[in-house]
C-alpha cells in the first residue's frame, strides 16, 4: 500500500494483501463515502462508483469513454439472477446469454422501458448516464474482489469503462494515467495484468436476435452457441422415455421450421436428453428404437448420458418425465427451479415402459407426443433466429 501526506493516490496491491476481505471493506467504505475507485475486472481496469451518489456518478461519467449512442455508464450486477430486476421483460435470448456468460466478460445492451425496472428507482440525476434511447448496458464482472464488493455494498453500482474510443487499460498504472490530473486521494486496486487482455464483448439484443457491437472476449462461434435455445429431457436411465422425447421433438421442430433434422441447430434450437441415474454410453432400448421406427424416426444413434449441472446450466427448458425426476433434480440443484418442469402440462407422470411389452413403449411414445403437442408453443419457434 502506498500513501503520503500530499494526497497522492492510494494503491493497494491485491496480490500482497494478507486478507482480501480487508481490501473489500476498504473499497466498500470508499464507495459509501462517495468516492470512485479504480478496480480490476477479469479483462481490464475501470472505475466503480455508487449509483446513488451524484458526485461519484458525475465524476465517473467524466472519466468514462464516450460510447456513441450508448449509455455512458454500465450497470454492474452480481449475477444473471439480478438481471430481470433491471429488465423485467428481458427476452429469452438475453436470459440465455446471461445464464451462460455471467459472471464474465460480456456486456449487453438491453431495451429498458419497463415501469417496474430498477432504473426507474435510481435517482433522477443517475438515469441519464445509464440510459440511452431507452437502453441500458448490463455487465456482471467476474473478478472475485469486485464480486465480493458488490455483494457487500448496499446499493446499485455503476462502472466507468474504456473501450469505446480508447484502448482499455490493462494495468492499474494505465488506469491512473487516464485521470492523472484528478486522482488525488483516489483509491486504486492493483491485481496485475488480468488473464483476458481483450476489450469486453458487447452485444445488443434486438428483434432479429443479437449483434456484436465491439470486443472479442467471446468468439463468433461461442456467441452463436450461447444463443441457441436448448431443451433438455430427463428420465431415469436415458434409454427409453427421454431419448424418445428428444427425437420426437427434433422431428416436430424440423417440421415447424421447414428444415432438415441436421439444420435445426442452424435455426438456434438444440435438443438433448439425459438420465438422473444414467451410466453413460448405453444405447436406447430396442423397443424404444422400434417404437420410433414405426413413426419413421431413427433412434439407433442414441447413447445415454448422466445429468450434470453443466447440462442444466446450458438448458433453457428442462422437461422431466415424472414428478419424482423433477424433485430429485431440484433437491440437488435448487437454483434451477425456474427452468425444470414436468413434460405433462397437467403434471401427469409419463409411465416407464422399461421391461414392458412393445405396446407399452408405443403407448409411452404416444403419451410423450401428446404432451409435446400441448407444450410446443412455449418454444416460440416462429421467432427462432437463423444462425448463419
Amino acid at each position: 500500500m502506498t500513501h503520503n501526506k500530499n494526497m497522492s493516490p492510494t494503491v493497494i496491491n491485491l496480490k500482497e494483501s494478507e486478507d482480501i476481505r480487508d481490501v473489500v471493506h476498504r473499497v466498500v467504505q470508499a464507495l459509501a463515502e462517495g468516492s470512485i475507485v479504480g478496480v480490476p475486472t477479469e479483462s481490464h481496469y475501470c472505475f466503480v462508483a455508487a449509483g446513488t451518489c451524484k458526485a461519484a456518478v458525475e465524476r465517473a461519467c467524466a472519466l468514462a469513454d464516450d460510447y456513441h449512442n450508448e449509455p455512458r455508464l454500465t450497470i454492474a450486477i452480481k449475477s444473471c439472477d439480478e438481471a430481470t430486476d433491471w429488465v423485467p421483460d428481458m427476452r429469452p435470448l438475453a436470459i440465455r446469454f446471461a445464464r451462460q456468460c455471467w459472471p464474465g466478460p460480456l456486456a449487453m445492451l438491453l431495451a429498458d422501458n419497463h415501469p417496474d425496472g430498477l432504473v426507474q428507482q435510481l435517482p433522477v440525476f443517475t438515469q441519464p448516464y445509464v440510459l440511452s434511447d431507452d437502453r441500458i448496458r448490463l455487465r456482471s464482472p467476474g473478478h472475485r474482489m469486485l464480486q465480493d464488493c458488490m455483494r457487500l455494498f448496499a446499493g446499485p453500482v455503476v462502472l466507468a469503462e474504456f473501450g469505446g474510443n480508447t484502448k482499455p487499460p490493462s494495468t492499474v498504472m494505465e488506469l491512473m494515467n487516464r485521470c492523472e490530473e484528478h486522482n488525488e486521494s483516489m483509491l486504486f486496486i492493483d491485481d496485475g495484468i488480468q488473464p483476458i487482455h481483450e476489450p469486453v464483448s458487447t452485444i445488443e439484443i434486438c428483434d432479429s436476435g443479437f449483434r456484436v457491437i465491439r470486443g472479442n472476449t467471446f468468439s463468433h462461434e461461442d456467441l452463436h452457441r450461447f444463443a441457441k435455445m436448448t431443451v433438455l429431457f430427463v428420465c431415469t436411465g436415458n434409454t427409453c422415455r427421454s431419448p424418445m422425447a428428444e427425437v420426437l421433438l427434433r422431428e416436430y421442430v424440423a417440421q415447424k421450421l421447414h428444415c432438415t433434422l441436421n439444420e435445426i441447430e442452424k435455426y438456434g434450437v438444440e435438443i438433448q436428453s439425459a438420465g438422473i441415474s444414467a451410466w453413460g454410453g448405453t444405447q436406447a432400448s430396442d423397443k424404444a428404437v422400434y417404437a420410433m421406427q414405426q413413426r419413421g424416426i431413427d433412434l439407433n444413434g442414441h447413447t445415454s448420458q448422466p445429468l450434470t449441472e453443466k447440462l442444466l446450466q446450458k438448458a433453457e427448458i428442462v422437461w422431466t418425465m415424472t414428478a419424482a425426476h423433477r424433485s430429485a433434480i431440484l433437491a440437488q440443484f435448487p437454483n434451477f427451479t425456474d427452468r425444470v418442469h414436468m413434460l405433462s402440462p397437467r403434471n401427469q407422470d409419463v409411465l416407464d415402459p422399461f421391461g414392458g411389452t412393445q405396446e407399452a413403449y408405443n403407448q409411452c411414445a404416444k403419451q410423450i407426443r401428446e404432451h409435446l403437442d400441448a407444450r410446443i408453443d412455449i418454444l416460440d419457434l416462429g421467432n427462432s433466429a437463423h444462425i448463419k
